[in-house]
């Protein structure tokens, strides 16, 4: 579409429509009045001047993953940009320029040609620009931190149509209530992100019956309490469909299975991976062999298939949350709690996912010691074991959450205090006096932690 008016957003029941509209969540409905699909920056600033001069609020969507995250797009106008611009990796600097609309399966290929890589979450098919905005989860993170605190400039179309560049050193308080603030702002056209050096990892599952997972379960919490920051984990409870492409030991089982990722930033760094690796695994087999393990060393675009995120549109519901250690009560609570969920997972934090550095953003750290998320297809009984799982954790909820992993506008998303909710809402203010992005603004819904 080309035009500059309101017409330039397709309506209902077009090609144009049906494409902006694109969503990996589908259990969230896609209905605004019109939608766009930016292929530049002109393009965004023509969208952003329709919507302004329509009087309709302007959501801003790419991969979908969030769809459904603040709330319905009736009467709202959405643009999807995807700007038609390459991945340029800088070797020297270390760093990448992104553009909107792109995946961390676009990156990885071009910075591990450099022996770099990204601090990326575990699927290769969510957006770089949502992922970082909402502070973004590595399995790296342990060691690095998180995400958004590697972003070195953001390009962003504000609500009057200007084109800023925000960093630490221009605009700053708007750079810094970009990176977790919770939306709002104006339309990211692109980030700049520095990468990290990475020789390998050592990636993938260990599987046990689920008969074990009592035992294994306050063991591995133990461990990872004090596990070096070069290992990233994930200790879940898999439910995964009869698929072809599953290996036997998933394929329509239910398991516990414990991923993640080792760090080997340089050849030298393997012999101490392999002992870290060894550390952990070691003691969990001791109290039950594992029915698989195919932990190995593997390149680092390797890890994003570690996780088997899908990779295709599903209909999902979920669940997440911020937890302190949990006893031995509540681990037979929250274990027992959700036996039809596709996954119930906690997310080893800790290490420098604990660490504010100097120039972060709104959401610059994770004081948690894990990361709960439970998840399965959108239906009452997801959303009854969501419950009773939440049920079973509550008397180790820190009141927070990771908004990376909120998929409904009805579940607690709390991220800051209210002191830093006032900051982030001046500089909301200022860059968007009249509200058009203000369907994007996630809402707080859960109460203040005591």
């Amino acid at each position: 579409m080309t035009g500059t008016g309101p017409t330039l957003f397709s309506p209902p029941g077009t090609p144009g429509y049906a494409e902006a509209g694109a969503s990996f969540q589908l259990a969230a409905p896609v209905d605004p009045a019109g939608a766009f699909t930016a292929r530049s920056i002109g393009d965004v600033v023509r969208a952003v001047a329709a919507a302004r001069r329509a009087g309709l609020p302007l959501r801003v969507s790419t991969t979908g993953h969030a769809m459904g995250r603040t709330g319905p797009l009736t009467g709202s106008l959405l643009l999807r940009p995807l700007i038609d611009a390459a991945v340029r990796v800088d070797p020297d600097s270390r760093t990448a320029r992104v553009p909107a609309g792109r995946t961390w399966g676009d990156i990885l290929p071009e910075a591990t040609r450099y022996g770099l890589t990204a601090l990326h979450g575990s699927s290769s098919g969510v957006g770089v620009i949502g992922y970082l905005l909402g502070g973004g989860l590595s399995f790296y993170g342990r060691r690095f931190g998180l995400a958004a605190n590697l972003v070195r400039s953001l390009t962003v179309v504000l609500a009057d149509g200007e084109v800023v560049e925000a960093s630490a050193t221009c605009r700053p308080d708007l750079f810094w209530a970009l990176r977790g603030g919770g939306g709002g702002f104006g339309v990211v056209v692109e980030a700049e992100i520095e990468l990290i050096p990475m020789h390998r990892v050592l990636t993938g599952m260990a599987v046990w019956d689920p008969a074990d997972v009592a035992r294994l379960a306050p063991a591995w919490q133990a461990w990872a309490r004090d596990a070096p920051r070069e290992v990233t984990t994930s200790f879940r409870l898999l439910s995964l469909p009869p698929l072809p492409s599953l290996p036997p030991y998933l394929a329509g089982r239910r398991v516990v299975a414990l991923d993640g990722a080792v760090t080997v930033s340089a050849e030298s760094d393997l012999p101490a991976a392999r002992r870290v690796l060894d550390e952990m695994l070691s003691p969990l087999s001791a109290l039950a062999p594992p029915v698989a393990n195919t932990w190995a060393l593997a390149p680092p675009q390797a890890l994003p298939l570690t996780h088997l995120d899908p990779l295709r549109p599903v209909p999902f519901d979920s669940d997440s949350a911020l937890v302190r250690e949990i006893d031995a009560a509540g681990w037979a609570g929250a274990l027992d709690a959700g036996p039809g969920l596709t996954a119930f997972e906690l997310r080893q934090l800790g290490g420098a996912f604990g660490v504010s550095p100097p120039y972060g953003g709104v959401l610059d750290h994770l004081a948690a010691p894990l990361l709960y998320h439970g998840v399965g297809v959108a239906g009452e009984e997801t959303a009854r074991e969501l419950g009773a799982v939440r049920a079973a954790l509550q008397p180790f909820l820190t009141g927070y959450t990771a908004p990376n992993f909120v998929a409904h506008v009805a579940k607690p998303q709390r991220t800051h205090d209210n002191h830093t909710r006032v900051r982030v809402e001046r500089v909301r203010l200022a860059v968007d006096p009249t509200g058009l992005f203000a369907g994007d603004v996630a809402p707080t819904l859960d109460a203040p932690p005591p």
